[in-house]
């Protein structure tokens, strides 16, 4: 396998300086950070993006003085809660059926650092909608397009394209609870498509 060589390469406020040794089979770097302190880390965790600082960003970064009454905390403290807590509503379409919080996000601070703020009039979403709430598989989106991504909406084939079902109606010119309607009555595709829709 190829050694790979981090020197020089920068990870958030770290730049690695030189290989330092190893431990239980993962490579050690040290490296600068930008506020003058050295650290060593492990090149996975360099390259995994979950050490971006000697410490001093959290240091710095005081969560008890003004964030927990924004909406990205909040979004936190609610990401948590349908996962964690079974007392909650939502708890059946999420930690009921295995869905996690990273360990690293368990802390706020390592959320916000992955995240940032959650920009005006999105809400956080899963790419994979069977994964866990980690930083590979999460996104800022709007509403509407996570709405895309749910269990409950339907995925429909026709024509040879498969879309789900607000996308068909959308594209139709169709509201959509008169679209899922009409396949509920039993309407076929073409039917249930076409009825109403000009030029269809």
């Amino acid at each position: 396998m190829k050694k790979i060589n981090l020197v020089g390469q920068k990870f958030g406020r770290l730049t690695v300086k030189e290989r330092h040794g190893q431990k239980k089979g993962s490579v050690l770097w040290l490296c600068i950070c930008e506020c003058g302190k050295e650290k060593v880390v492990t090149g996975g965790h360099l390259l995994g993006g979950d050490t971006k600082s000697c410490g001093c960003w959290l240091k710095e970064f005081k969560v008890t003085h003004g964030m927990s009454g924004s909406k990205t905390y909040k979004t936190w403290e609610h990401m948590k809660r349908r996962c964690n807590n079974v007392e909650d509503k939502r708890y059946k379409d999420y930690g009921g059926r295995g869905i996690a919080v990273c360990e690293r996000w368990e802390k706020f601070e390592n959320f916000y650092e992955d995240m940032g703020e959650r920009p005006k009039g999105m809400t956080i979403d899963r790419v994979d909608n069977d994964g866990n709430y980690e930083k590979k598989n999460c996104i800022w989106t709007t509403p509407s397009k996570q709405s895309r991504n749910t269990r409950a909406n339907r995925m429909i084939k026709y024509r040879g394209e498969e879309r789900c079902l607000i996308a068909w109606a959308e594209e139709l010119g169709l509201n959509y609870d008169t679209l899922r309607k009409r396949l509920d009555r039993g309407y076929g595709l073409t039917r249930a498509f076409n009825e109403g829709v000009r030029n269809a």
